[in-house]
């Protein structure tokens, strides 16, 4: 199939989707006349950069955001005429050589926590990183193996877990570590619910609950997952967990208050952290239809893509109308303007 022909020469963008990515990742840029009267191919570029494209057309253009590209206007150019602008959001790097598995974490003062969580059974000579307000990243916690999710709770105080050996720790504002909970499987994903109970996730299956008295209890078994549980609390006040599985076409599951679990969303390949904003929407880190990215699902249900991105693992919201990612090795910065739902 060639396509329609561009009969007038004159390009014409309509919208470019998604409206944000990461470098790397591929958006679809959707209008008119985007293709040569002799089907070549035109000339996309972000601000000032070319970007290579995947795939042209007369009423649509894939191109990959070249690395080193920053936030700016997009245009398809052919034989002299340029078409009109749209703007794309791209997030700009703020640290490396990291190993995060699930969402960073923000305190109060802006500061951003992020793992170095290594191969299981690994020892790494800095377990959690804090990069701060200045992107400079230095050393938090050393002694830790594995550290998987971390979460702070109404008071401000910092938990990470350990899917090496199953414990919860809480972590001091030096970074000091001291036990608060242990025995609970391959811990990963942990979140606190408004009334200061801690879940934690464990891929095999579970979910545990830990009273403020430090009790655990079994609140929801799960299918297992091959790699983590992610979770995080709805403005519903439900508990809301992804968990990849050898299936390309996993769920989002919803956790009521008294452990009943059923299906909010199917169909992501490998979903991953999770956030939510103000407005109730559902921000996953995984793939919808092939593309990957962060795919926002609404209330209702209905998702799509809201970032183009590979390796994503997860997403916090940041003050600024913001959002740090996390891919399996960076962390990146969005000027996204969406306002994030507190976790607290």
């Amino acid at each position: 199939m060639l396509g329609k022909r561009n009969l007038n020469g004159k390009p014409h963008i309509d919208a470019v989707m998604p409206s944000a990515a990461m470098p790397g990742g591929e958006v679809r840029i959707v209008g008119s006349g985007l293709k040569p009267p002799d089907l070549g191919r035109p000339r996309v570029e972000i601000g000032a950069v070319e970007a290579p494209i995947v795939v042209s057309s007369d009423e649509f253009v894939i191109a990959r955001v070249p690395e080193g590209v920053h936030s700016g206007n997009v245009t398809v150019a052919m034989n002299g005429s340029r078409s009109n602008a749209a703007q794309l959001k791209v997030a700009v790097g703020i640290a490396e050589n990291l190993h995060p598995v699930t969402n960073p974490a923000l305190d109060e003062e802006g500061n951003i926590y992020v793992t170095f969580s290594g191969s299981r059974g690994q020892k790494v000579p800095t377990a959690i990183f804090r990069i701060d307000t200045s992107y400079s990243a230095k050393p938090f916690v050393g002694e830790m193996m594995n550290a998987t999710g971390i979460a702070f709770d109404a008071a401000r105080q910092m938990y990470v877990s350990s899917r090496f050996d199953g414990t919860v720790y809480r972590i001091a504002p030096n970074g000091a570590t001291s036990v608060y909970a242990e025995g609970m499987g391959i811990a990963t994903g942990i979140a606190f619910d408004r009334e200061q109970n801690l879940y934690v996730g464990d891929r095999s299956g579970t979910v545990f609950k830990i009273a403020t008295d430090r009790q655990i209890f079994v609140f929801a078994t799960l299918e297992p997952s091959v790699s983590a549980y992610h979770m995080a609390f709805g403005p519903d006040r439900h508990l809301y967990v992804t968990g990849p599985t050898t299936s390309s076409f996993d769920s989002i599951y919803r956790v009521d208050p008294h452990g009943e679990v059923s299906v909010f969303y199917r169909g992501l390949g490998r979903p991953q952290g999770l956030a939510f904003d103000v407005q109730g929407n559902l921000y996953v880190a995984g793939s919808l239809a092939g593309k990957r990215g962060i795919v926002r699902v609404t209330p209702q249900g209905q998702a799509s893509l809201a970032v183009a991105g590979h390796n994503l693992v997860g997403l916090a919201f940041a003050p600024g109308r913001s959002a740090i990612l996390a891919t399996h090795n960076a962390v990146h910065h969005l000027a996204w303007d969406i306002q994030g739902l507190p976790l607290i």
